[in-house]
């Protein structure tokens, strides 16, 4: 199997959603853009959050088998994905893609 690096590549805040929106303030996101995990045998590395694994572990474990070409030449680079969570008030989106080993 193929690692497979993910990075944090924009984290945003919508503040004016969370306000009108969220109950609790006191939840902080502690990815910061930028850092990277490395995937091994299509598992989460540690340090990732779950509701974001959740979300790009079916890709994650597809590029980590040798294939790609989401959605049709979705990507520049066919094993690679642009994935976000699902986090409505502070999503980040990840870049993830096949390495070699």
């Amino acid at each position: 199997m193929k690692k497979v690096k993910i990075t944090a590549i924009r984290k945003v805040s919508h503040d004016d959603l969370a306000a009108k929106y969220e109950r609790s303030k006191d939840f902080d996101c502690k990815i910061k853009e930028g850092e990277v995990w490395i995937s091994e045998n299509g598992e989460r590395p540690a340090g990732l959050c779950d509701w974001a694994w959740e979300t790009m572990e079916l890709y994650v474990k597809t590029l980590a088998r040798g294939k790609g070409d989401f959605f049709d030449d979705w990507m520049k680079d066919r094993y690679s994905a642009m994935i976000s969570c699902p986090d409505g008030f502070r999503p980040v989106s990840f870049y993830i893609e096949a390495i070699e080993d």
